[in-house]
């Protein structure tokens, strides 16, 4: 069964801070939207976008109790499968500077950064925060 908007906008409040979590409508709104994808599982969800023969992950989520475990790497492995089969060759993702357990994930996987933007995501106390875009072919086996 799919998650509701509601749902989704639930977890990913329980995951983010920074940047800010999305809302129930902004969720409606991507599930209407050509090209994207949601992929769950029993401990959360990846939403992807196809556009062309490129993929970006928009958002993964883990409920909390249940990081580090395993369960973004299945994740990530469940969107990128889609995306080969909706016939994807490149993914792209962006995450905050400092989030360093995604970082370190997307990067098991054979991500590597490909951009920065500066004090691209704002943190609740006001501070400004760099977003690191990653990329990898979808060609080559993750590490």
């Amino acid at each position: 069964m799919t998650p509701t908007p509601a749902a989704l906008a639930a977890l990913h409040a329980l995951c983010f801070d920074t940047p800010r979590p999305w809302s129930e409508d902004e969720f409606a709104t991507f599930q209407q939207s050509p090209g994207v994808y949601l992929c769950v599982r029993d401990a959360g969800f990846a939403l992807g976008r196809i556009m062309l023969d490129e993929a970006e992950l928009l958002t993964i989520a883990v409920t909390p109790a249940r990081q580090r475990v395993g369960h973004g790497r299945q994740l990530l492995l469940a969107y990128e499968d889609e995306a080969r089969i909706r016939g994807a060759k490149t993914s792209f993702l962006e995450v905050s500077a400092e989030n360093k357990a995604a970082r370190a994930l997307y990067e098991s996987f054979g991500y590597t950064q490909v951009g920065r933007r500066k004090e691209y995501y704002r943190a609740p106390t006001g501070e400004r925060i760099d977003a690191i875009v990653y990329s990898r072919r979808l060609d080559a086996s993750p590490a």
